[in-house]
């Protein structure tokens, strides 16, 4: 991999033959866990500017029509998670010159807060092609970390990272965008209908406000319906905060008419004392989109009717079946949901385009035809991508025999890669299956493999929370959900501890388990992937970014770490992680002890900046009305002092017993729940998986939900700098 210093640029075509599409990864890591950032892609002309506010792609415009540019989101690493850029060169308008990669911070937080900030692009096998780390972050908000740039009709990437004290608005301004941050923007969106706020200054007496729907095909808060109906309810909850921003909030210019033939009326003289029409400006608040309905009461005479599905799964009896039936079922709707079909290949390297799937297709490999289970091809302008895919359910294992066999047959023919899918979640640094590739082999193929708990994610983000844009399609999606969440599908994910839990266990139990034990290591390895899992399911449910938080030294690999955590499991029987959820005030922390058999669930939030202890604590005490009873509550002194603490059950009616006695500095409080976890085992989803969902869950609805995020003093936003 080339690694690029501030200010180098390379040609793309120089490091890999497979340069027409890429993927860019920007990642970072956070000491306490809880820094994010938010990636952005812009494209610019040869005037350097944009060609309006559509060629700004964040999180409310994820995707361009034409596939160029796609924002693949938060895939799972080491050191937490990164943010995935597909950008399909091949594919850009003639008219754009330069593709800019950045990342900004919610609410100005300062990058320097982040460490191991770093971008790599990689090409359409998986093969990195080139590092840049930005070491010297300070209190920048925003970052424009490189730039893909036009040479000769050949692309080349240019490392910069430029820094920003203004946040997206200043970076963003400096390419032709007026944008206005969600800052200072609560309330502008009803969460109870789902609809988005636009005021529009139209020249009358006041502001209108206009009411927008959030629609898969609109590019962010930009996509208006003048006059679509609404409810009294939604206008009830549209008060005086909207009016009262409507200054600050930009005028959107009425369209030009034109005259017969297409060409513009003449320009109406100046007005003298009129003020410059002000420009279109974007508004970057975070869409929210509620979950569906509950369903409909049925027609059914009684509850023992099973209404019609398109995929029935209750008549599956063998492996074989299952897999022959998940295959086609999963390949059927790829194919026939474009959004769906792209949001599984594109992070493999796949173009947008028109896609097919086979299932049990034939293959030549010497004397023994090989069956792979499907075959995915993608075309776009005349050119194909291939994938070989082979499956596995009810917590089957892949065989390393059938995938060599499937990567050299890719190989020979000429296809980019093999996709693998089970019910097992891969981690880095610990391959599910080996595979020996012929260096002295021009094409490469790309091995890569998909959970059933990851297919499942993706499925509900869109059809629960970010849409798709034919209703059929819809109900497809929703077909698909049904079928692989069924019983007897074999498409649960993650659900087996392994061959070493029983014995790592039992070693635990009679004190025998020794550090240096390899069965320890394959423990913490089972732990990672349910974390994992766990992380995916809950994302998919709340539509956000669900990840696991990974704290280990800088330049630790994931061997040693995993070496380490495996000693702490030997001499303590603990196993350990923690979760950010995106929005939620802290990190929720998750500790199994193993010697006694309880998981405990736990999150820790800053106190208040303003006010006084006494409200804090009856604040807090409000907040948790519906929390268990048994929800431990401890107040977090400065230094190293032991607070108060108490369950809710007693410091209800008491709040005041949560004060220090002194006058020591409260700094926050932590609530920890404990619960009983299970330590079955077996083929079929253990007690001890079941167990950490449901704590996870618990705590998570009934706590983590309850609670407000405090909310940063905001600090002045600095004149930005030009990037050079």
């Amino acid at each position: 991999m080339h690694e690029m210093v501030k200010g180098a640029n390379v040609g793309l075509a120089a490091l890999s033959e497979n340069a027409d599409s890429v993927i860019v990864s920007l990642s970072w890591s956070s000491p306490s866990g809880e820094g994010d950032a938010d990636v952005s892609v812009l494209l610019l002309g040869a005037d350097g500017k944009v060609r309006g506010n559509a060629d700004f792609f964040y999180y409310n415009n994820p995707a361009a029509t034409d596939g160029s540019v796609q924002l693949l989101g938060a895939a799972v690493t080491e050191n937490g998670s990164e943010d995935r850029i597909r950008l399909d060169l091949a594919a850009l308008p003639q008219d754009i010159d330069r593709v800019i990669i950045a990342a900004s911070r919610y609410r100005r937080a300062h990058f320097g807060e982040l460490e191991n900030i770093r971008l790599v692009v990689t090409d359409a096998s998986g093969e990195a092609m080139l590092g840049f780390s930005i070491a010297d972050a300070g209190t920048e908000s925003a970052f424009v970390f490189g730039e893909v740039y036009r040479r000769a009709e050949a692309w080349k990437f240019r490392a910069i990272g430029q820094g920003y004290d203004s946040g997206l608005a200043g970076l963003a301004t400096d390419y032709g965008i007026e944008i206005d941050e969600d800052d200072d923007q609560d309330g502008e969106q009803d969460e109870s209908s789902g609809f988005h706020e636009v005021v529009v200054d139209d020249g009358t007496a006041g502001p209108a406000i206009e009411r927008v729907v959030p629609d898969a095909d609109a590019a962010g808060p930009l996509h208006t319906r003048p006059g679509a109906p609404t409810d009294d309810r939604a206008h009830d909850q549209a008060d005086d905060r909207a009016v009262a921003r409507a200054a600050a909030l930009a005028a959107v210019p009425a369209p030009r008419a034109t005259e017969p033939g297409g060409s513009e009326p003449p320009a109406a003289a100046p007005d003298a004392d009129a003020a410059p029409a002000p420009a279109r400006r974007l508004r970057t608040a975070k869409k929210k989109v509620t979950l569906p309905k509950a369903p409909k009461p049925s027609l059914a005479d009684n509850d023992t009717w099973r209404g019609a599905r398109l995929f029935p799964a209750s008549s599956l009896k063998s492996d074989r079946e299952r897999e022959m039936r998940a295959t086609s079922v999963l390949l059927a709707v790829m194919s026939q949901v474009p959004e769906f079909g792209r949001r599984l290949t594109a992070a493999f390297g796949a173009p947008s385009g028109r896609m097919e799937a086979f299932t049990e297709v034939t293959l030549p490999h010497g004397d023994s035809p090989k069956r792979p289970d499907g075959v995915i091809r993608v075309e776009r302008a005349g050119k194909l991508w291939t994938a070989l895919v082979e499956t596995k359910t009810n917590g089957n294992s892949l065989k390393s025999e059938q995938i060599q066999d499937y990567v050299n047959i890719a190989a020979h023919r000429g296809y980019e890669a093999v996709i693998t899918l089970s019910n097992d979640v891969a981690l880095e640094g610990s391959s599910l299956v080996e595979v020996k590739t012929d260096g002295r082999r021009k094409h490469k193929v790309a091995l890569w493999h998909l959970s059933w708990a990851e297919v499942t994610h993706q499925a509900q983000l869109l059809i629960r929370h970010e849409g798709v844009r034919n209703e059929a399609h819809a109900w497809l999606l929703q077909e698909l959900l049904h079928y692989l969440q069924h019983d007897n599908s074999g498409c649960h994910g993650f659900q087996n501890m392994g061959p070493a839990w029983v014995p790592v266990r039992n070693g635990i139990d009679e004190e025998t388990l020794t550090p240096g034990d390899p069965r320890s290591v394959q423990v913490v390895e089972s732990w990672e992937r349910l974390i994992r899992q766990v992380c995916l399911r809950l994302g998919g449910e709340l539509g956000t970014k669900v990840v696991p938080v990974q704290r280990a030294r800088r330049g630790t690999d994931p061997v040693s770490r995993r070496a380490e955590l495996a000693h702490r499991l030997c001499v303590d029987g603990q196993l350990s992680a923690e979760i950010r959820v995106e929005g939620a005030p802290g990190v929720l922390g998750v500790v199994a002890d193993l010697r006694v058999g309880r998981l405990r669930t736990s999150i820790e939030i800053a106190a208040p900046e303003q006010g006084y202890p006494l409200s804090w604590v009856k604040r807090l005490m409000r907040q948790l009305a519906e929390a268990p009873a048994d929800l431990h509550v401890q107040t977090l002194l400065e230094g190293d002092a032991v607070g108060p603490r108490g369950t809710l059950e007693k410091l209800r009616p008491e709040p005041g017993d949560l004060l220090p006695k002194g006058s020591e500095k409260i700094t926050g409080f932590r609530l920890s729940l404990a619960k009983s976890v299970g330590g079955a085992r077996g083929n079929a989803e253990t007690g001890f998986i079941r167990g950490v969902d449901a704590a996870v869950d618990l705590f998570h609805s009934r706590v983590v939900t309850r609670l407000e995020r405090p909310r940063p003093v905001q600090r002045r936003a600095a004149t930005p700098e030009v990037a050079g």
